[in-house]
């Protein structure tokens, strides 16, 4: 076939698209031309750049090419191959060679021969992944528009390789910038980088432009190599740039050329430029180079310890690169040994050096350059909980106003000392840039201004996360004061959460920060304050269900009530902790015996609302752990106690006892006593509290809850014409709460209902409506029995997270919910 297509002097780019067009992969070709598939991408990607004869005539008759096609191929191939380059001085009037003038290389003439004082450092041998990034390059180079020359801008944080890549990418792009490859050091770390009048003096130099030629003005040296770069097919590597300011009178204006710049900054006001952001490496890019250094059969012997290696050196390039040339000039070392001493955390930074190489020294000189503000936004957000921070972290940390931690958050960004999220407004360290930062707290903070900075986090984070609590709880109205509340109100009303959205947002994002914040103020000893934070939280527990560390906050305000000897706080939170260890850890048996204590220790100073949900939490755990007719007595015993009380709280908690009770006996066929059960709640929830508005206390979902329970009781006994009612009055209930899940649960419950009363085109249409809810919710799948979920203590909040005893089903579950619920 003929290539249709003209010669282009770029024979790795032109084999890619020929081999593309021809529908082959890289393995294909390779087996049908009997080359090797690394053979073969190292043509592809430049690294060969001028294979034999042979080898490309073997590539041709592969690819199915006229004569014609492999012609040019030959052609591109012979471009890559080594072979001098030399232009005459002069020549004699006749046009012949002057016989005694010698010829002279090109100036600037690259990889043809040519000599100049801005030559490409060495390539590594050994250097390691980045095939994509260099691909972008080719790519780049492959579609290189002369009207606007490609600038690419190689950035990322210290320690990528982002000098090692872009000297790697001009050796295998050399061939296709014949008319010279040049490197220039802008010194963008030292104290004073490279005036930019300066480089261009030493790049028109290279170029070949007298010293008596060279213009004195910035501007016209800038002109000067804009006018040579025009015609020229020229490759300009200018690392470690400081600013734009510093680069834009380098780059040239029009031409076939290509700059490639490197700096630690994002050089974010360069216009129209192609940025590659250096990444880390892969866990098995990290052995790979770890491999290319120190060789296959030292890895292979440990292969565990090379990969517990990488993972030390937080998979940077440097980092592994030091690691690995300590023990490539330490032959008889064994890996493990070094994975020993990295392992120790205080240790790292001091392990990672090879000769004159260190990760410190790396990161100090990104260090030196930030501005005293942001050296302290630096070393301060070390002490930040959790994976990342938010700039409002780092002002609390600083003492800084929030704007302007947040922007010296964003110049630490831009100077590859963090990294941002992608989504969110918030930041975090590489493993060993945290290292690097806690050595400078200790260097440069004093020990009483590091603990201030944390007693003020702390002090700001549990306020904050106290008031975005208690907007989850209806007992609390909105007011900025909460009398009898050690925390107080919100520490900023003006940037307070307002909403249960915002609030959510706020205590999911924070959740490592304020909890450590809980875990320190215990520790001081202020235990009034870890009870507060712990109750005013306990509401929007039940959002998260699936937080482990709600056992943990509980348990700390279960030790707090201990050491001031409030045993009514110990029950309350140990009723809470007997909750959490069964809905969220589904540690049943943990939960049994902490639900027995806090049931000893309500009955022993005699609160009866707490001795009621200690049994009904034994009786979840009970439930948990399949001893059913037991759980069923505890339920009874806790109806009985909660039924003799006259508060409100009394009501929710027997309300929550007698639904959990009803739904055990019909799943242990006892559906007429289920029944009976749900017709008392029905009442209770009927006759409300006094006073008190009905969707305030939630008594409207306990409505909805018994309605479907009672839909279900009847289903049970076959009366399918009476549970169609109940279950059509608990739907709307649930709608006008928006909550989704629920109203679909009801409606595969309606839908199972009208399928048994033969009416097939209204069940499709609720089963239908249903599944299509829970598709959209992508609801996880719930446990087979119906734990109970209600929470002790305080009234339910208007949209409970988990109305009692309801629990719907997932998605994933339809299909055998319909099968048990016809078969139940």
């Amino acid at each position: 076939m003929g290539t249709g297509t003209p010669a282009t002097g770029d024979f790795g780019a032109r084999l890619h698209g020929l081999r593309t067009r021809a529908g082959l992969s890289q393995e294909e070709l390779a087996q049908a031309a009997g080359v090797s598939v690394r053979g073969l991408s190292d043509m592809e990607r430049g690294r060969s750049r001028g294979p034999q004869r042979r080898t490309v005539q073997a590539l041709a008759t592969a690819l199915g090419l006229d004569a014609a096609g492999a012609r040019e191929l030959e052609h591109l191939a012979s471009l890559g191959r080594p072979r001098p380059a030399t232009r005459k001085t002069t020549r004699p009037a006749g046009g012949g060679e002057d016989p005694g003038t010698k010829a002279e290389p090109a100036a600037g003439a690259g990889v043809t021969g040519g000599h100049h004082p801005l030559a490409l450092p060495r390539d590594l041998k050994d250097f390691t992944a980045r095939g994509p990034a260099l691909d972008e390059l080719l790519a780049l180079v492959a579609d290189l528009d002369p009207a606007h020359p490609p600038v690419a801008v190689v950035c990322g944080q210290p320690g990528l390789g982002k000098t090692s890549f872009a000297v790697h990418a001009a050796h295998t792009l050399a061939p296709r910038f014949p008319d010279g490859q040049f490197a220039l050091d802008l010194r963008g770390m030292d104290p004073q980088p490279l005036d930019p009048r300066d480089a261009l003096a030493r790049l028109l130099r290279a170029l070949g432009t007298t010293e008596a030629a060279l213009p004195t003005g910035l501007e016209d040296r800038s002109g000067l190599l804009r006018s040579l770069l025009g015609e020229r097919r020229v490759l300009l590597l200018l690392d470690n740039a400081a600013t734009e300011d510093q680069v834009r009178p380098l780059l040239p204006g029009h031409g076939p050329s290509l700059t490639l710049v490197t700096s630690r900054h994002s050089l974010a006001g360069l216009e129209a430029v192609h940025r590659t952001e250096l990444a880390l490496l892969r866990r098995e890019e990290a052995v790979e180079l770890l491999t290319q250094i120190i060789g296959p059969d030292r890895v292979q012997r440990e292969e565990q310890a090379a990969r517990d290696l990488a993972e030390l050196c937080g998979h940077l390039p440097l980092a592994v690169r030091i690691a690995a040339q300590r023990l490539a000039a330490r032959p008889g070392e064994r890996v493990a040994k070094l994975v020993t001493q990295l392992a120790a955390h205080e240790d790292r930074l001091d392990a990672l050096r090879a000769g004159s190489l260190q990760v410190r020294a790396a990161f100090a000189l990104s260090y030196r350059q930030l501005s005293e503000q942001a050296r302290t936004v630096f070393r301060r957000a070390a002490l930040a909980d959790g994976p990342d921070f938010s700039p409002e972290t780092a002002a609390l940390l600083t003492g800084l106003p929030p704007r302007r931690a947040a922007r010296c958050a964003e110049d630490l960004t831009d100077a590859g000392l963090l990294q941002a999220h992608p989504t969110a407004e918030r930041y975090r360290f590489h493993d060993l840039l945290h290292l690097f930062a806690t050595e400078q707290t200790t260097e440069e903070d004093t020990p009483s201004d590091l603990a201030a900075a944390q007693r003020r986090t702390d002090a700001w984070m549990l306020r904050r996360a106290a008031a975005a609590g208690r907007l989850f709880d209806p007992d609390h109205p909105d007011r900025p004061d909460h009398p009898g509340d050690t925390l107080g109100a919100d520490p900023d009303p003006a940037t307070a959460p307002t909403g249960h959205g915002q609030a959510q947002a706020w205590l999911e994002a924070e959740r490592n920060q304020w909890y450590a914040a809980l875990r320190r103020t215990q520790t001081a000893g202020m235990h009034q304050q870890v009870i507060d934070a712990a109750e005013a939280m306990h509401w929007f527990s039940d959002r998260t269900l699936h937080w482990e560390l709600w056992a943990d906050v509980f348990q700390h305000a279960v030790h707090s009530a201990r050491a001031l000897g409030n045993r009514v706080d110990e029950a309350v939170h140990l009723n809470y902790l007997a909750w959490a260890h069964s809905t969220c850890l589904h540690d049943h048996t943990s939960a049994l015996h902490t639900a027995h204590t806090a049931l000893d220790v309500a009955r022993e100073c005699g609160d009866q609302l707490q001795t009621g949900w200690a049994l009904y939490y034994a009786a979840g755990a009970l439930v948990g752990l399949g001893r059913t007719d037991e759980a069923i007595a505890r339920l009874r015993e806790a109806a009985d106690c909660l039924g003799r009380q006259t508060s409100m709280q009394g009501r929710l908690a027997e309300l929550s006892t007698l639904l959990t009770l009803g739904i055990q006996l019909r799943r242990t066929g006892r559906a007429e006593e289920a029944l009976a059960i749900h017709r008392r709640s029905e009442t209770i929830c009927s006759a409300g509290s006094p006073g008190k508005p009905e969707e305030l206390l939630g008594f409207n979902l306990y409505m909805a809850s018994v309605q479907q329970h009672i839909g279900n009781d009847l289903a049970a006994l076959r009366r399918w014409d009476e549970a169609e009612t109940p279950l059509r009055n608990a739907l709307p209930r649930f709608e006008t709460a928006q909550m989704p899940v629920w109203s679909a649960g009801v409606r595969l419950d309606l839908g199972i209902v009208l399928r048994h009363l033969n009416r097939t085109d209204e069940a499709r249409q609720e089963l239908t409506a249903a599944h299509t809810a829970l598709s959209r919710l992508n609801h996880p799948p719930p446990a087979r029995s119906r734990r109970p979920t209600a929470r002790p203590g305080r009234i339910r909040p208007r949209h409970p997270a988990h109305p009692p005893g309801l629990i719907p089903p997932a998605t994933a579950l339809v299909r055998p919910y319909f099968c048990w619920r016809v078969h139940e």
